[in-house]
């Protein structure tokens, strides 16, 4: 049976199981080599919270593309306290001022993609270059293309194991799950951004309309592309 082959029979087994006896494979597989990637959405929190409960020790890394929300860095600086975790900033390799002057003003109005790609992807690849296994807090619920994705998966771009435990969990339960137990998460959520990204690129959305709407407005785009599989 062959890597690709194996994984899918995981995935299967794991799809009655708990994130917790999925996270208790992951570390017991793949630590140290193993580490959580976060934007501070409310299921990342959860993540982070279940982790925190059960005592485990994988490293969380964000992605700082220069165009982050105050709250987001408000809210990091909350969960250090609240949450006792040391996040890793992972950076681009170049700053908005070396972007400009190489690729122009505004990218990220007049080529969304590459912007991601030079502020998102390019980052993620660095940072996991030498771990085995990416802890994700995507839901099949985001968006057509994660509601593709496996609870573990082989991640042929980044060349490692990605894992998702909380792949079917809805959106209510992770509220509900937040709401339990009280833990912080983004004041931007209670203002119109369930969905919240890089300043340019993010807007409240209004009743009615999809939850992933303000994100890349008026563009066919809907994922940044940190968690598509290959292209």
């Amino acid at each position: 049976m062959d890597r690709e082959d194996r994984l899918n029979a995981l995935a299967e087994q794991f799809e009655q199981c708990s994130p917790q006896e999925i996270l208790a494979w992951a570390v017991s597989e793949y630590s140290p080599d193993i580490a959580m990637s976060t934007g501070f959405g409310p299921s990342g929190i959860v993540l982070m919270h279940i982790m925190r409960q059960m005592g485990l020790d994988i490293p969380v890394f964000y992605i700082d593309t220069g165009f982050l929300f105050p709250e987001v860095h408000q809210l990091r600086a909350l969960l250090e306290q609240t949450l006792g975790v040391r996040f890793e900033r992972v950076v681009p390799t170049l700053d908005l001022e070396e972007q400009a002057q190489q690729f122009g003003e505004k990218l990220w109005e007049r080529d969304p993609d590459t912007c991601c790609w030079l502020r998102k992807v390019l980052p993620l690849q660095a940072y996991l270059r030498g771990k085995r296994a990416w802890v994700s807090a995507i839901r099949a619920d985001q968006t057509p293309y994660r509601s593709r994705a496996k609870l573990i998966e082989w991640d042929e771009r980044n060349q490692v194991v990605k894992i998702n435990p909380l792949l079917r969990w809805s959106k209510d339960r992770i509220w509900e799950y937040i709401r339990h137990h009280r833990l912080p998460y983004n004041p931007l959520h209670d203002q119109g951004y369930p969905s919240v990204g890089c300043i340019p690129c993010t807007t409240p959305i209004c009743e009615g309309e999809d939850l992933r709407a303000g994100r890349w407005r008026g563009k066919a785009k809907f994922e940044c592309g940190i968690h598509f599989q290959k292209g």
